[in-house]
């Protein structure tokens, strides 16, 4: 989608017109990280209850990433929290307990491992997967070549334009704005799974550099 305009044509108050174009490229690249978010839920009419079995739990899940060689470093807390749970019967708010849940935040390096890593903390007490977002852990140099590509991108742009109007380009912009972003396809950004037996496939990530640049023309 190209972007344009132009200023006022008339000479005795524009020396100089200019034009806007955007640009984009995009680079296609392995994911070579993931991050499951998992945890523990536990309910309990008694708070302090609750959070025991909460704590002795994600303790075990906690043992068991690192028995798989999981970095201790790459396994955080993502949230944590405490509610009070309630029902309505009859019209009347009755308090059934308390709920305590503990995400963690794991980082996978070895994708092959995602599947099993998921499975293990299911069997040592995980009761909750929320979802896999798979990256690149140094995405710069997609990002480098996907610019380039827009850089190039915006300069055919103009140039096809400025040949269009008949118009005499300066190649040279007068502004270069960056609108870049990582754009992750929906399936491999997040996936909720509904069993730990799902197969864990990464899929790609597009990496997308956006630009707008201005340019002047006579």
């Amino acid at each position: 989608m190209i972007n344009y305009g132009f200023s006022d044509p008339n000479p005795r108050t524009s020396m100089r017109r200019k034009m806007k174009v955007t640009g984009s490229g995009s680079i296609k690249a392995e994911p070579d990280i993931a991050t499951v978010n998992l945890g523990v839920v536990t309910e309990n009419m008694s708070l302090e209850a609750a959070q025991r079995e909460n704590t002795l739990r994600t303790n075990a899940v906690i043992d068991s990433l690192l028995k798989l060689k999981v970095s201790r470093k790459d396994i955080g807390t993502a949230s944590f929290d405490i509610q009070p749970q309630y029902d309505f019967v009859e019209g009347r708010q009755e308090f059934k307990g308390f709920r305590v849940t503990n995400i963690l935040s794991v980082t996978v390096r070895d994708l092959s491992k995602t599947g099993e890593i998921i499975d293990t903390a299911i069997a040592s007490g995980a009761n909750r997967v929320d979802s896999v977002r798979f990256s690149v852990e140094n995405p710069a140099e997609y990002y480098s070549r996907a610019l380039s590509l827009a850089v190039r991108s915006a300069s055919e742009k103009a140039k096809e334009l400025s040949y269009d109007f008949g118009v005499q380009l300066n190649p040279i912009p007068i502004r270069i704005t960056e609108q870049s972003s990582v754009t992750l396809p929906e399936e491999a950004q997040t996936m909720k799974l509904m069993a730990s037996s799902t197969p864990i496939l990464p899929g790609q990530i597009e990496i997308t550099a956006r630009i707008e640049v201005v340019f002047e023309y006579r």
